[in-house]
């Protein structure tokens, strides 16, 4: 009888263990050993307690919820009562920097989500039930994919979602210091715990969502505040818990702990009781060690110092040799002795660069006489940019001076390195500014002056010097920014000069996909028209935020002028701006680049306007002309022509046949 009395008070402690108790309507968790959660896809408890979600399985989902459901709503009112949360998470992504989609707290009125999608449907909904309002789900997203499908702001978010994946009220993943109320940005996928609070009042139906590292307090002001009426969404009965997924890359998803209380405020995690992450370092094996020898004799010794000596200097000098051929004679005073720039770049070495491409690297100096900060290109040999359009390089901007160009201040050579030197520019390329995660953001008005200042860069290219530059490969990449991120064209590796009113005669197509003009598949000539369908693609990724060909979620391809296009035929352009400006933007100002962004990426290179044209466009000097349904009708057309290229998919041939079609009739 006694045996069975203490077997009876052990099942007793065991379940209150496994599933405590929920009278008052709260939980708090440091680990899950015991929780009772309800796992299913990938979710599963590891040996020190943590909840991982997901593993390096692609395409997959996690689930995991409180196994028994809570009243969510007033029995006498029946309006939703107030319930606060708070959990610290991790997301580790299989590859660094690489997202595997996104984490949510969720409010269900099932523990079994059915049918639920993986990837951007962060196992909550898929492509049918997605914003179906008998779906009763409140989620807060913590998203690392931006899916344009549902208007994402970027790839590093929190949302709140109400039966949709459309949230209504989102932000870029940050926290606001109680020290100064600044905002201080974070990453989702840093592999870094953080925690997050919700805290909902039904009586003001007050939503809010905070963040922090887990390492700072909660701070007192919200990430998110928005109002969220629950009546017609919370079930008398209702579970909560996690969802996470992947897509096409992999990770994990974790909850370390989780703090849960209806009607009340949630209690506080104790960070010290809570389980750690995996270790994911790399062992690194040390080298062996060098074993050292002992000369014999001390005259060896000698003689081998007396060798070694005569060889470095014998390898300095062959290193710091200067060549110099014919065409140098007329750029002489521009060059460098390339000891100097070796000096410079510390031996160009990798914390000295500053990018890299096809043709090799670019590095950061300080040139040791002046003290000038320079940036240094160096041509590697076997590059893509050889001896010719070295040459061009020097010869269209060793002697150009603009405030809007890159200032080209010389040049080396040693053996088979060329070396170009410019301007240094503290801040960059604009495209870091614009795409992926941008740590810095640009507002309108900078951007603006950006734009009227490489529009004025090439006005002088084009107009003003003594010979027609035609630059070739205009894009936000090959535009780079001074300390005041004011804008520069650069990189003149493709340039090519002719005289005013002559024709160029380079039959050869070059550039980037996207901004190249149509009519180069014909002609191959590069002239001004097609540096200002450069320019028009430009225009439209500085003002939209996003690159003139992207790959959708869906596998879709978006044709950035195709999109804006469509939407000034609906009369809402003004849609097509980057969302992450939010309201602090120039509406006609916003309007006028993108129509402009159009006009100069018409199909007829006539039907562009030319860069004094586009200058007064900017400066309001000038009207600018509105696009005819002829203008809409031959876009059209030439898309779907180019639209009917893609039965032909691997075929050069093909492609070949579709331009030729292209420019055979109403695009000539």
């Amino acid at each position: 009888m006694l045996i069975r009395i203490l077997i009876s008070v052990l099942l007793v402690s065991l379940l209150a263990v496994v599933v405590p108790s929920t009278s008052d309507g709260s939980f708090l968790y440091h680990g899950f050993h015991g929780s009772g959660l309800r796992l299913d896809g990938n979710s599963v408890i590891e040996q020190n307690g943590i909840l991982r979600l997901t593993n390096l399985t692609k395409e997959a989902i996690g689930h995991a919820f409180f196994p028994i459901p809570f009243s969510f709503i007033n029995s006498s009112s029946g309006n939703p009562l107030s319930f606060s949360t708070s959990f610290v998470f991790a997301i580790v992504p299989q590859y660094q920097d690489v997202s595997a989609h996104g984490l949510a707290f969720v409010i269900s009125p099932s523990k079994e989500i059915v049918g639920a999608g993986p990837s951007q449907y962060l196992g909550l909904f898929n492509l049918t039930s997605n914003g179906n309002s008998s779906n009763h789900i409140v989620a807060v997203e913590l998203d690392t994919v931006q899916t344009f499908d549902y208007n994402d702001i970027n790839d590093n978010h929190v949302g709140i979602d109400i039966n949709s994946l459309h949230s209504i009220d989102s932000a870029p993943v940050s926290f606001v210091s109680d020290s100064d109320g600044g905002l201080r940005n974070l990453s989702l996928i840093s592999g870094e715990p953080m925690k997050l609070w919700v805290d909902y009042d039904g009586e003001a139906m007050r939503l809010d969502v905070t963040l922090s590292p887990i390492d700072v307090s909660k701070p007192r002001s919200p990430l998110l505040s928005s109002t969220a009426n629950l009546s017609s969404v919370l079930l008398d009965k209702m579970y909560v818990g996690f969802s996470a997924s992947t897509g096409a890359a992999a990770g994990s998803h974790y909850v370390l702990g989780w703090s849960f209380s209806l009607n009340g405020k949630a209690q506080e995690l104790d960070v010290s009781k809570l389980p750690s992450l995996p270790n994911t370092d790399e062992v690194i094996e040390k080298e062996p060690r060098i074993l050292t020898t002992v000369l014999p004799i001390a005259a060896s010794v000698v003689l081998a110092v007396i060798i070694v000596y005569i060889l470095i200097v014998l390898f300095k000098k062959k290193k710091f040799s200067e060549q110099q051929e014919d065409w140098e004679v007329e750029y002489g005073p521009h060059r460098f002795c390339y000891k100097d720039l070796h000096k410079a770049t510390k031996g160009f070495r990798d914390e000295n660069l500053l990018g890299a491409g096809g043709f090799g690297g670019v590095f950061k100096g300080v040139l040791p006489k002046s003290n000038v900060e320079v940036a240094v290109k160096r041509i590697s040999e076997g590059s893509r940019q050889g001896m010719k359009e070295f040459v061009a390089e020097i010869a269209s901007m060793g002697r150009v001076r603009h405030r809007n160009l890159v200032q080209l201040l010389g040049y080396g050579r040693h053996h088979s390195e060329l070396l170009l030197v410019y301007d240094f520019m503290p801040n960059g390329s604009l495209d870091k500014y614009l795409f992926n995660r941008p740590e810095v953001m640009l507002n309108w008005n900078q951007r603006f002056t950006i734009i009227k200042g490489i529009a004025a860069g090439l006005r002088y290219l084009h107009e003003e010097w003594e010979q027609v530059i035609l630059h070739r490969d205009i894009k936000a990449s090959n535009v780079l920014l001074d300390r005041e991120f004011n804008g520069k064209l650069g990189d003149f590796g493709l340039a090519r000069l002719h005289n005013h009113g002559s024709n160029p005669e380079t039959t050869h197509i070059v550039g980037t996909l996207g901004y190249l003009a149509p009519e180069l598949a014909r002609t191959g000539k590069a002239t001004t028209n097609s540096d200002v369908y450069a320019f028009g693609a430009f225009l439209l990724e500085v003002a939209c935020g996003r690159r003139p060909v992207e790959l959708k979620t869906s596998g879709l391809e978006l044709i950035l002028v195709d999109w804006v296009l469509d939407l000034l035929k609906k009369r809402s352009i003004i849609e097509a701006r980057d969302r992450r400006l939010g309201d602090e933007f120039v509406t006609e100002e916003v309007e006028l680049v993108l129509k402009l962004g159009l006009v100069c990426s018409h199909p007829m290179p006539t039907a562009r306007p030319g860069m004094r044209q586009i200058v007064q466009f900017l400066e309001r000097e000038a009207e600018l002309p509105e696009l005819s349904e002829d203008d809409f009708q031959l876009f059209d057309s030439i898309a779907r022509k180019i639209n009917a290229s893609d039965e032909c998919t691997g075929s050069s041939m093909c492609s070949l046949s579709v331009s030729d079609t292209i420019f055979s009739g109403e695009g000539r």
